[in-house]
Parts: C-alpha cells; sequence; structure tokens
C-alpha cells in the first residue's frame, strides 16, 4: 500500500521483481496490504525495461548492476544465490536491511534464519550482518509442523520425502514442463526438453535436486537438515530427507514420519497441529482425508492430512503436508518477516 512521502513506512525494492518468486511477492504485497513509501522493482539487465503494475500503478523495472541501494530501507532478493553472493553486500553497505530468499547465507552465524510462525524473537533486533535469511522451501512447512511436536513431545528423528513442483525452478521450470508436456502428449516417442530438469520432467518424477555432495545426498536434502536445526535450535535434531522434483506445476507435498520421545495421541495431535496458525489439518473429522497441489483452496495455509500413529510403535507417526512453495516457501514467509520487522518497530 503506497503511502505519502512524509509517512515513516520503509521504502523498499524487490531484486528479482520478474520472476516467479517477484512476481508472487508483488501479488502479496498487494493483497496483504504491506504498507510501504516507495517501491523499486530490480531485475537483471536483460529484464530491466520491463513495466510491472505494483497497487494499480506502473513501474518500470531497473536494472541491478546500475541500481543505487542508498535510498532503500528493505531490500527483497529472489534472483538466485549468485546474484545475492554478488550484491547483497552491496545492498547492505548502502544502509539497507535485507531479505534473502536464497541459499546464500542462510547458514551464516551471523545471519537469522526465519520463520515468524517458528523463532519470531530473532527479528527483535537488527542483525549485524544487515542481512535476513529466507529458508528453503521445503524447510518452511516441515518446521511449522515439527516445533509444536518438538515441544510436546520432543523428537528424536524426522524422515521426510518431498514432492516438489516445477515452479521451483521459476518461470523456467514451468515452461519447460508445459512444452515437455506438450511434445510427449503429440508424440510419446519424440525427446522433450531437459534444460531446467534432467532427464525431462513431463510425465516422470526426478528423486535428484540440486547438486550431488560428498556423502550421496543432495544440496537440497542436506539444506532441509542444517535449516531445520538452526531454526528450531535444536543442532543435534535428527532430520533425514529423499527430494524429489514431480510434474506439478506448483505446490509442494511432504510424507513426514515423525519418532517422538513420548508416546503420542493422534486426537491430541491433530488437535495441536489444528491450533497452529495458518495450518489446516483435513482430516481432523475425518480420518484419512488429505489435501493435494490442486485440490487446497488457501494457498496461505500449510495443509496436513494423513495423520496416522502408528500402532506398533505409537511414539512415531506420519503425516501428508501441502504447501504453496512460491508463497509459503518463498514469497509470503519473506514479507511476513518484513511485517514482523515493522510491527516491531526494528524498520
Amino acid at each position: 500500500m503506497p503511502l505519502t512521502p512524509g509517512d515513516s513506512a520503509p521504502r523498499i525494492a524487490l531484486v528479482g521483481a520478474t520472476g516467479a518468486v517477484g512476481t508472487t511477492l508483488i501479488r502479496l504485497i498487494e493483497e496483504r496490504g504491506f504498507r510501504y513509501r516507495d517501491v523499486r522493482l530490480v531485475a537483471s539487465a536483460r529484464s530491466a525495461g520491463h513495466e510491472l503494475t505494483v497497487d494499480g500503478r506502473v513501474h518500470r523495472v531497473e536494472a541491478l548492476d546500475t541500481f543505487d541501494f542508498s535510498a532503500t530501507d528493505l531490500a527483497f532478493f529472489s534472483a538466485g544465490g549468485a546474484v545475492s553472493w554478488k550484491w547483497v553486500p552491496s545492498a547492505v553497505a548502502r544502509g539497507a536491511l535485507v531479505i534473502d530468499n536464497t541459499n546464500a547465507f542462510r547458514m551464516d552465524a551471523g545471519t537469522p534464519l526465519v520463520v515468524p510462525q517458528v523463532n519470531a524473537a530473532e527479528l527483535d533486533v537488527r542483525p549485524a550482518s544487515g542481512v535476513i535469511a529466507n529458508p528453503n522451501c521445503s524447510t518452511i512447512p516441515l518446521v511449522r509442523l515439527l516445533r509444536p511436536v518438538e515441544e510436546r513431545w520432543g523428537i528424536r528423528h524426522a524422515v521426510v520425502s518431498t514432492y516438489q513442483a516445477a515452479s521451483g525452478r521459476g518461470h523456467s521450470g514451468l515452461a519447460e514442463l508445459a512444452e515437455a508436456s506438450r511434445i510427449t502428449l503429440e508424440d510419446p516417442a519424440a525427446t522433450p526438453p531437459a534444460t531446467a530438469f534432467s532427464p525431462a520432467l513431463a510425465f516422470d518424477v526426478i528423486p535428484f535436486i540440486d547438486e550431488l555432495l560428498d556423502t550421496g545426498f543432495t544440496l537440497e536434502e542436506q539444506k532441509m537438515l542444517q535449516e531445520s536445526r538452526k531454526i528450531l535450535g535444536l543442532p543435534h535434531l535428527d532430520v533425514t530427507t529423499t527430494c524429489v522434483r514431480v510434474p506439478v506445476m506448483n505446490g509442494h507435498s511432504e510424507a513426514v514420519w515423525i519418532e517422538c520421545d513420548d508416546v503420542v495421541d493422534r486426537t491430541e495431535l491433530v488437535r495441536l497441529l489444528a491450533a497452529e496458525p495458518e495450518v489446516t489439518v483435513h482430516d481432523a473429522d475425518t480420518p484419512g482425508a488429505f489435501p493435494t497441489p490442486r485440490t487446497t483452496k488457501n494457498p496461505d495455509h500449510v495443509h496436513v492430512g494423513r495423520v496416522r500413529v502408528s500402532p506398533r510403535n505409537p511414539r512415531g507417526f506420519w503425516l501428508w503436508a501441502v504447501a504453496d512453495n512460491l508463497r509459503i516457501g518463498a514469497a509470503l514467509n519473506a514479507l511476513q518477516i518484513a511485517e514482523s520487522l515493522v510491527e516491531r518497530g526494528v524498520l
């Protein structure tokens, strides 16, 4: 929501404004009425000059390599890790507080990694680094469900399988899945494009996201372990993950097994999860009910179903979770960080 120049709301810049997360962030700023004094849209040189509308006003996208952050109070970075590595220090040096939606600074000891529903106290003071990191798109919904379970029963370990949508690779991933699906439907023997995903994602699943590490796990899988530990403040938390790309346009899903220190009662578990802010439990009244990326109604909620306490090991339970990765997993979490900063008077 734009304000007059005399108001004290922050001057904001959106780096990566033309990308999938950037355009989602613009929509959320409009939907949630986030108050700002000025907004600047920034992207790579090839996207500079494009025009986007924010709150009914047309803005021309500015080139990052010539942008001056000295008139920016808060900068959202959603243009990839390499861009953040190069330009975030420059933005901070010119006085901007940065909310970074990449892996560049998440594990930096001086940079808070924040999910407001879990560890908002990290936002009570401005970080010395000048950066607040936005977690991985699959970590965010996971830790929002792990926190109340840890507080009630304690967690021994968690085993997670993710089913991650094409939009995790941005506009290029969405376009490639659509084109590969069209080509394959027309001619199953044809070779579909496989640039964003390898092999091609259409009508397939790929159990490999990001780079392979010496451990045999991928970086995406390691992120979920490291980030969950940092956000929850549990340095020895045992989380092991298999991250899988699936031919879904948008919306990440997770099958999660959690083993606790004490016996878990399903009725209490469902009640506990349903009481969490912005969490919808679908089988609260209908055991076995479940959400899917296409059927969930509220894109700003974490959706939970298939809650099953194991009869053979009542300390353990399964659940199924679905969340909009562009909103909850990226832009919404970043904007909620900004809203919390304003509420606390940090901005």
